[in-house]
């Protein structure tokens, strides 16, 4: 029998980075997943904020 890998993708939260430096109210964050052995290191990816109106930077938060 072959060994069963553990918890190798887990959930992560973006944020969104320019929503930050306004005024505007609200927070803009989704919820994705990501493997950890493939991307070790923090994600970034382009979101549409809908405070904002338009597609945004989306960091990993901790």
């Amino acid at each position: 029998m072959a060994k069963k890998a553990k918890g190798l993708r887990i959930q992560v939260i973006l944020e969104c980075t320019e929503q930050k430096n306004t005024d505007v109210p609200g927070i803009s964050r989704y919820i994705t997943t990501k493997n950890r052995r493939n991307t070790p290191d923090r994600i970034e990816m382009k979101k549409y904020n809908p405070y904002l109106k338009k597609m945004t930077v989306h960091k990993e938060i901790k």
